[in-house]
């Protein structure tokens, strides 16, 4: 059979879910996306777009403040000596969610130009390659958080049943809450409430150290709330390089934040007009708001997968093999809901691998030994491949090294002190296997060291390749060279 001849429905319409589509429209299959919120789902319409923009604000009004630092100076008597500029963040919200919705459009529109059938709804597996859609359900105003699968049916306009050859479960995750700190969406809010602010928070207890937490509590922290972050570990980002979040927490510190490490939140509670969080010691910190960012749960129920045999995880999460096939034969699931790893990019990968190794066409396994990855704080911090766990525990024979970006010349002129690079290179073959960026436009510099991961340079090829002077990326290849002075 022919992919022209085949039907591909994919419920959820994120980055897996959408790229899959694409894919097997373009291989000329017969493509339906079922999507309930919105096409681009969380990652477009509450998550990863609206939380880079919201950043990007911050880090423009920081420009500011920076500014006398560089010997660039405001006229006029009005304008703080300390900023100069404040952030109005209803009108902020605005604009962050007027880009995410016109996102959402291009997205649908470019489905069309490929002719994908959009179905809003809300998707499940009936059976063996049939799809119910509940159609008429699930849109919902930003900040709103969905009802979970299928607890809304009774608001249905119609149910549809579609035919499939293949089904690609694309749904997503939503925020994980704790029964003892229930969001209200007004004092204690989900990254998934923050978009309806009309006050910047006067005081924001930011719960939960991970890449959310630290994102989000940077970006308040630089539209001028006072923010306290609660990690329950050592440090912020406890699961990435440990170099990178000292740095971090350092510079989070420096400017102002206040970081409770080894501190587990027990419970929230409103309290007049603000929040108290009781921690687990009996400490209580009180604030005008507060943001859960501990972790996520996958959309999986309700969604006829275990009735149809697709098995799951303990966390609810749907188990995938490398291209992404689920134990049940024309099932595929890609994103936040296999719980591969929860980067829009990957989601991205796992659907095309899906619809390519469905239809037929080549397809090389997902590899996350590849898989570049960047926080979006300031500094930024970027990584790929082999970790500094991975060379401590002995699972890679490498060798790293380290330059502070504090070194670098174009550094200098931008004023940027806090950062580094930080290269690993295997023993012997000096293989670059992996690395490091802390500072600005870190998701941008660490390209040339994915580059060089996936095609699997080693330190001379890399160094013999001319940078621009001065430059950032003078310091990665500063770094190759040093690798080869030591390499054996």
């Amino acid at each position: 059979m022919s992919s022209a001849d085949r039907s591909v429905v994919v419920i959820g319409g994120g980055p897996g879910g959408y790229e899959a589509a694409l894919g097997a429209a373009q291989l000329g299959a017969e493509v339906t996306v079922v999507e309930r919120s919105g096409l681009g789902g969380a990652a477009v319409l509450t998550d990863c777009v609206p939380s880079k923009a919201l950043i990007a604000t911050a880090d423009f009004m920081d420009r500011f403040s920076a500014a006398k630092r560089i010997g660039v100076h405001f006229d006029g008597a009005e304008v703080p000596a300390d900023q100069g500029v404040t952030a109005h963040i209803a009108d902020v919200n605005a604009r962050i969610m007027d880009l995410a919705r016109a996102q959402s459009r291009d997205i649908h529109e470019r489905l069309e130009s490929m002719g994908v059938e959009v179905v809003q709804g809300a998707g499940r597996l009936a059976g063996p390659g049939v799809v119910e859609v509940v159609e008429g359900v699930g849109a919902v105003a930003s900040g709103e958080e969905p009802a979970p699968h299928g607890q809304d049916r009774e608001k249905a306009v119609a149910t549809r049943r579609i035919d499939a050859d293949v089904v690609l479960i694309a749904t997503g995750a939503r925020p994980r809450v704790m029964d003892t700190a229930v969001p209200d969406g007004e004092r204690i809010l989900t990254w998934q409430h923050i978009w309806n602010l009309t006050e910047l928070p006067e005081h924001l207890v930011v719960i939960g150290s991970g890449v959310t937490g630290a994102e989000l509590a940077h970006a308040y922290l630089g539209l001028g709330c006072q923010v306290t972050l609660i990690s329950s570990r050592d440090r912020v980002l406890p699961g990435e390089d440990p170099d990178a979040a000292n740095v971090l927490e350092e510079v989070f510190r420096r400017r102002g934040m206040t970081v409770l490490n080894r501190s587990r939140a027990g419970a929230v509670r409103r309290e007049g007009d603000g929040v108290v969080v009781t921690l687990d010691d009996g400490r209580e910190v009180t604030g005008s708001h507060a943001l859960l960012a501990v972790g996520s749960i996958p959309n999986t129920t309700d969604m006829g997968l275990e009735e149809a045999g697709v098995r799951l995880g303990k966390r609810g999460h749907v188990e995938v093999d490398r291209v992404s096939r689920t134990n049940v034969p024309g099932v595929y699931a890609a994103g936040d809901c296999t719980g591969v790893l929860p980067l829009a990019s990957v989601a991205g990968m796992q659907g095309r691998i899906a619809v390519a190794h469905a239809l037929g066409d080549a397809v090389a396994p997902l590899s996350l030994g590849k898989v570049s990855s960047n926080i979006f704080t300031d500094p930024e911090i970027a990584t790929v491949g082999a970790s500094q766990a991975d060379v401590d525990e002995g699972r890679v024979d490498a060798r790293a090294v380290m330059l502070p970006l504090s070194k670098n010349p174009r550094a200098k002129m931008q004023n940027t002190s806090d950062g580094f690079v930080k290269l690993f290179a295997r023993s012997g073959s000096a293989t670059i296997v992996g690395g490091v960026v802390v500072g600005p436009r870190a998701s941008e510099l660490i390209f040339p060291i994915a580059l060089a991961v996936a095609n699997r340079l080693n330190v001379d090829q890399f160094s013999s390749t001319f940078t621009v002077y001065p430059s950032m990326s003078g310091s990665l290849a500063e770094a190759a060279r040093q690798l080869h002075e030591i390499a054996d």
